[in-house]
């Protein structure tokens, strides 16, 4: 009677994993596409409008019917139908801000998350994550993830003031750009660099990386 290798099932869970993320990145990507069209034109400011609050009414909704009674959930999806329809004119002409607010939000909050894991005997970011997929970790490593956490904080502190400032000084067009391409673009060039500088310095630990980390979170197994 033949059995199964017992790596199968890990093998397994990566491979599904390793889709699940590519899912995620294709459905991000056509996000942002759609997106950019919605600002390449006058025309398409229906598109953008409704990509602009999609997300934030996706939510609100799904947040009604996991957390209140039925006939409150109705009544909230019902109303916050009508304060759509109702302001949409306004939302098809401004949504601009509706995505200014969402981009430098999102961006804060990440910055918030790795900098309070900076603050008294928290353990930083970085190192929390390095330790649950290589973890125990050495000193030398615990020393150069919390330098990592203050990269990373001080970068998406930086990312979320330029975005700010391209939306006032810059046209809706070229800040559209860098939302929707330019910041992924400067986080892919940060990983690589942090994985580099992870190669060079940490040689023991030569097979992480986000990806890694990332299917650790997805799969529960470590490498």
């Amino acid at each position: 009677m033949s059995s199964q290798p017992q790596n199968s099932a890990p093998a397994t869970d990566r491979r599904t994993a390793i889709w699940q993320l590519a899912i995620v990145a294709a459905l991000i990507g056509v996000y942002a596409l759609i997106s950019q069209y919605g600002y390449s034109d006058s025309k398409n400011q229906g598109v953008g409008a409704g990509l602009s609050i999609g997300p934030i009414v996706l939510i609100g909704v799904v947040l009604a019917w996991r957390w209140t009674p039925r006939w409150i959930a109705a009544a909230l999806t019902l109303l916050i139908a009508a304060l759509v329809y109702y302001s949409w004119p306004f939302l098809k002409t401004h949504y601009e801000w509706s995505d200014l607010v969402q981009q430098a939000g999102a961006f804060g909050m990440v910055a918030f998350g790795f900098g309070r894991s900076l603050i008294g005997d928290r353990v930083p970011t970085c190192t929390l994550l390095a330790d649950k997929l290589h973890g125990p970790l050495t000193a030398a490593e615990i020393r150069y993830t919390r330098r990592a956490t203050y990269v990373w904080f001080s970068f998406y502190v930086l990312l979320t003031a330029a975005i700010l400032a391209l939306f006032f000084a810059a046209s809706t067009h070229a800040w559209s750009l860098f939302v929707n391409f330019g910041t992924f673009g400067l986080m892919g060039l940060l990983f690589v660099t942090d994985h580099a500088l992870r190669y060079r310095v940490l040689p023991r630990r030569p097979g992480g990386g986000i990806v890694a980390a990332l299917l650790q979170s997805v799969t529960g197994q470590r490498k």
